[in-house]
């Protein structure tokens, strides 16, 4: 990274949870000038500016067993073993600040940005945003949005899947699924005006790209020139392939008939939110919702 600044160039995404950004991990991963670690969702600056005991001693050393000191010889690639230990080695390091985070980009090279993406920095206070703003030579923030309905129902799913709880959503009710869905870890990100004023409040002009994921999977390499543009990259030839893989999709299950009434005027009040700092929704949250989409991040 560059000497000029403790972080040098870097590019984050803030979510939101489920709109995309797993797709957009993977995706963007294979541009030459965009560096990422192993870990997509490393969350340094939510443990940095809102939860201390976020990234724990127990919670890396989970992390790093089951995701990265785990491997079959007979089909590993060794390169990428030996560059996986290695960042793990940085990641278990000691203490968890500043310098730390830098070094989990050590490996990078003549790449022009370092790249993290956590949904938890849709939660940053505005003051945080500054101050990671001083820390870079350049800093540019994601943020993608998603039909307020259909990214709440898709955060639902997939928290009650990986929880081993995915038999409520056969036996929930309007109550059961209202209370689950307010909880803060859920609730949280779906304040999307919160969010915008937040980063409007603390970001340098120019650092801010706001996306919907309507838009990027209407068209995706003409968002992906966008997002190209914003960063003052090269443009790349992305696989197709690529682009076509469904990641991180939640468990396909049909949206009850009174899910979209039970938040009905929070969502209306949220799309005002974003209308009010001169932001254009699609028309496709004005429709009548769709069926399932196939895709989430």
């Amino acid at each position: 990274m560059s000497d000029q600044s403790l972080f040098g160039n870097l590019f984050l995404s803030a979510g939101a949870m489920k709109a995309g950004t797993t797709w957009l991990y993977q995706v963007l991963g294979r541009h030459p000038e965009l560096h990422f670690t192993p870990e997509k969702e490393i969350h340094y600056f939510y443990h940095r500016y809102v939860d201390a005991s976020l990234l724990g001693e127990k919670r890396r050393l989970t992390e790093a067993r089951n995701r990265y000191l785990r491997f079959d010889p007979d089909r590993a690639n060794i390169d990428r073993v030996r560059l996986n230990l290695h960042w793990v080695g940085a990641y278990l390091s000691e203490p968890v600040d500043d310098l730390w985070y830098r070094g989990l980009f050590a490996a990078m090279r003549r790449e022009t940005y370092a790249c993290d993406f956590s949904n938890l920095y849709a939660l940053l206070p505005a003051e945080a945003w500054r101050r990671i703003a001083a820390d870079c030579n350049r800093l540019r923030v994601l943020y993608t949005l998603r039909h307020p309905v259909r990214r709440l129902w898709s955060h639902v799913k997939f928290h009650l899947q990986i929880s081993q709880k995915a038999d409520c959503l056969d036996s929930w009710g309007p109550e059961e699924f209202d209370r689950f869905a307010r909880q803060g870890f859920i609730w949280d990100n779906a304040e999307y005006g919160r969010a915008l004023r937040a980063m409007k409040a603390g970001l340098p002009e120019g650092a801010l790209k706001v996306i919907f994921y309507e838009d990027l999977h209407a068209d995706q390499r003409a968002m992906l020139a966008e997002l190209e543009t914003f960063l003052g990259i090269a443009r790349f030839n992305y696989p197709a392939p690529v682009l076509d893989r469904t990641v991180n999709a939640s468990v396909r299950h049909p949206m009850p008939d009174f899910f979209p009434g039970l938040f009905a005027q929070d969502f209306a009040r949220i799309t005002a939110e974003i209308e009010a700092e001169g932001l254009t929704i699609p028309d496709a949250w004005r429709a009548p919702l769709p069926a399932e989409a196939s895709r989430a991040g």
